[in-house]
């Protein structure tokens, strides 16, 4: 579904969860979505909307045999925490985790209660499994990206960027999995391969994203490389300002970056993994465990380039890149 179509459906999905309790006592299912980002995140939307409609292709229907608990995180902490407790007391069949965080709230709330999460980069590092075949607790999912990805960011900005010599990488340790060092190691070896110096570059607030950015861009031959982390994404707009008003070019993890005119991205489609995560929701709803649920990680990532932030920047791309991108944002 396309953003502009489902504007129109916000103010009824932000009306679901009262509609749902209004009905008072039944037999329904219950199902818990614990959101990472605010309530009025366009893109948050659209990948809930991914999720009920998939569901509702399965056969479940809000208000008819499942109610449906909604509760966001705001990207912060403290949000989440209180959002993830909600839910558990609520006692739903099952509950849907969207990003890290969301994840590690409710694994300290609940051991009983099925989870099924998406955009996770580190599972086991972050102690929510101990095998990816076997998940063997309560919790499974799907995972966004693992740290080798790091090669192929850095690859696509040095072709995209080829005057580039160092590379700042934006994340908040706060929030970011495993506080940065997912992606962080494998970076630094990946810089070294590609002739590059880089920066590990901490934010935890939006008035240290306008700091960092006054100095990038004083540095001189400076890209940006955007880690997957739920407070950039809540800080998208203002990061992707901050590269065009200091010419850096910066690759990002989602599409929504490029299409919210940042200069490229590549990644996942999280809407997808709503679709697929709504699937797992089913199976457990159906009588089957966890355990014969693996956690599953992507298959496909796609390459998004965003022509006009070329232009803004003074990014002449190579055809040889533009050849290679799923799909050119003129």
């Amino acid at each position: 579904m396309k953003r502009r179509e489902f504007l129109s459906l916000m103010g009824a999905a932000t009306a679901w969860p009262l509609a749902a309790h209004a009905q008072g006592p039944n037999p329904m299912r219950q199902l818990g979505v614990l959101m990472g980002l605010a309530s009025s995140d366009v893109e948050q939307r659209v990948e809930l909307a991914a999720l009920t409609q998939e569901l509702q292709k399965l056969g479940w229907a809000d208000g008819r045999n499942i109610r449906i608990d909604f509760r966001w995180g705001d990207s912060d902490a403290d949000r989440t925490w209180t959002s993830a407790k909600q839910l558990v007391e609520l006692h739903p069949d099952v509950i849907v985790a969207h990003t890290t965080s969301a994840v590690s709230a409710l694994a300290q709330q609940t051991r009983t209660i099925p989870i099924v999460f998406v955009l996770v980069s580190d599972p086991v590092g972050n102690g929510f499994v101990e095998d990816w075949a076997k998940p063997r607790g309560n919790i499974t999912g799907f995972t966004d990206f693992e740290p080798p990805m790091a090669d192929k960011w850095l690859e696509l900005l040095k072709r995209a960027a080829p005057h580039i010599t160092q590379v700042a990488v934006l994340f908040n340790p706060e929030t970011a999995p495993g506080g940065g060092s997912v992606f962080l190691g494998p970076i630094e070896k990946a810089a070294s391969a590609f002739g590059l110096n880089w920066m590990a570059v901490a934010i935890r607030n939006a008035d240290e994203i306008e700091i960092v950015g006054s100095a990038l861009g004083h540095r001189g031959a400076t890209g940006l490389l955007v880690t997957p982390d739920i407070f950039t994404a809540a800080h998208r707009q203002q990061i992707i300002a901050l590269a065009a008003r200091y010419r850096l070019p910066a690759i990002y993890a989602y599409r929504y970056f490029a299409t919210d005119g940042g200069l490229m991205s590549y990644g996942i489609d999280p809407a997808d993994q709503c679709r697929q995560a709504a699937v797992y929701v089913d199976r457990i709803l159906r009588g089957t465990t966890v355990s014969a649920l693996p956690i599953q990680a992507p298959t496909k990532f796609e390459l998004i380039i965003n022509l006009k932030a070329a232009k803004t920047l003074g990014v002449n791309l190579p055809p040889t890149l533009l050849a290679l991108a799923d799909d050119v944002l003129e």
